[in-house]
């Protein structure tokens, strides 16, 4: 199988942001985003989605973390939707529950070709240590958008809002493990009635 790594680059009058990606990895995370609590959770990306990230951000944070978060979530969605490739042979479909003490989420992902974001989460805060709730949605539309992916993402109980949010990125890594993973009994072929996604 050819390697499944990809770099993408996103410089704007907002954000400068490099993501290198291999999907064949061991669940290491090299991060340096600004935002704490982000950094946080994409570790869990990495380690649960056994992927390699390597995340350069600088933002504008002195106005606030949104367009941080925001193009962090479309330049890993170029990453995974270059080093995917044709999609021929892999499973397409990954789903996880994952709980956390009192915290329980599901996150269910399709690589169709066509980006929905269905996000069913009340947080039981309006911050995590400084990060404004709000952002995750953020972070998830611009993934979806550019990983050209239907995500997805209900937290079905939570009262720790730090919980929540972890169970839903663990779940969220985990899913993406299960979706790109090769299937062998798809023999490299597209799994697609249509011959194409």
């Amino acid at each position: 199988m050819p390697e499944r790594i990809a770099t993408v680059t996103r410089n704007t009058q907002e954000t400068r942001i490099t993501v290198t990606l291999n999907l064949d990895g061991e669940g290491r995370l090299t991060c340096e985003t600004g935002v704490p609590f982000l950094d946080h959770m994409l570790d869990q990306v990495a380690r649960h989605g056994l992927v390699d990230l390597a995340i350069q951000a600088s933002g504008d944070l002195h106005i606030d973390d949104h367009h941080t978060v925001e193009d962090i979530g479309i330049t890993l969605g170029q990453a995974f939707d270059q080093a995917i490739g044709d999609k021929l042979g892999i499973r397409r479909y990954g789903h996880a529950y994952v709980p956390l003490d009192e915290a329980l989420s599901r996150v269910v992902v399709d690589f169709s070709g066509r980006p929905g974001l269905f996000m069913d989460v009340d947080f039981t805060r309006d911050t995590i240590g400084r990060l404004d709730t709000q952002l995750f949605q953020e972070f998830f539309q611009g993934f979806v958008n550019h990983a050209r992916v239907t995500l997805h993402i209900d937290n079905l109980k939570g009262i720790n809002a730090h919980h929540q949010a972890e169970t839903i990125f663990k779940a969220f890594g985990r899913a993406l493990r299960m979706a790109v993973e090769p299937d062998p009994r798809m023999d490299g072929r597209m799994p697609s009635t249509k011959g194409c996604l």
